[in-house]
């Protein structure tokens, strides 16, 4: 089934010279029909080695920020006529060989997004390098979301996900925030127009070339994501709207 839809892996990229290569050979033959790296403006030789390896290389003039980079991820992806859009890191943190099962997933129409989750017990998880106030700060935002948003998923804060390409057609992401909080946001939109949600479990490697926030930056990161819970369901009690849960193409009648 998986061969009926075209399949684009997306990468967002910062200073990965050291692991795009085993990243990308990590990679099931034949599962994507191309693979696009953008590059935010890294000091180091990321996009000459991608280039070497055959990707489609987007450069960013200037350091735009991660959820900047997948806004053009995203946006390359589906005007390439993308129908499963898989991102994965370059950075190595998360197993490339397992991609094929987040795809099939959403390929055979079970789900809309597939996650692929770092934490199946605190052991592994610990084991593989996570520290342990991110493993901590993980569980209790998660714990949070699940119950305001009545989800039960394992990780709400994992990178390695695949959408659909409705999902990315629905979900005005263009809106989202330029930093690290944009994936969350992805998720809260993805519950508010009722997409459905999955994972799988990944074994988590952490490692002194894995990309990583330090801890000033995930207490903000874990502030925006408290905010964006709340403006979920300001917006849903519909007390005050934002834009992040307003799609044009709905109010216009076209989905």
């Amino acid at each position: 089934m998986i061969r009926s839809k075209k399949v684009v892996v997306v990468m967002p990229a910062y200073q990965a010279e050291t692991t795009v290569s085993k990243t990308v050979r990590d990679i099931p033959e034949g599962l994507a029909d191309e693979i696009v790296l953008v590059d935010d403006a890294s000091t180091d030789s990321t996009v000459e080695i991608a280039k070497t390896l055959g990707l489609t290389v987007i450069v960013h003039p200037r350091n735009s920020g991660y959820g900047a980079n997948q806004k053009t991820c995203y946006k390359t992806a589906l005007e390439h006529g993308a129908d499963i859009v898989i991102m994965i890191h370059p950075d190595y943190q998360y197993d490339s060989r397992l991609a094929p099962h987040l795809v099939s997933f959403i390929a055979d129409g079970y789900f809309d997004i597939m996650l692929g989750t770092r934490i199946r017990t605190r052991r592994e998880t610990l084991q593989g390098g996570m520290p342990f106030y991110k493993y901590f700060s993980n569980r209790f935002l998660t714990l949070f979301e699940n119950i305001l948003l009545g989800q039960n998923i394992s990780d709400f804060h994992t990178g390695y996900r695949a959408y659909s390409r409705r999902v990315l057609e629905t979900i005005p992401w263009e809106k989202n925030s330029d930093d690290f909080v944009f994936d969350t946001q992805f998720l809260v939109q993805a519950v508010f127009f009722g997409f459905k949600i999955a994972e799988i479990p990944v074994p988590v490697r952490y490692m002194p070339e894995a990309s990583s926030i330090n801890f000033r930056r995930s207490v903000k990161y874990g502030l925006q994501t408290l905010q964006t819970l709340i403006q979920f369901w300001l917006h849903r009690l519909r007390i005050r709207p934002y834009p992040l849960f307003l799609n044009p193409r709905r109010m216009r009648g076209q989905d």
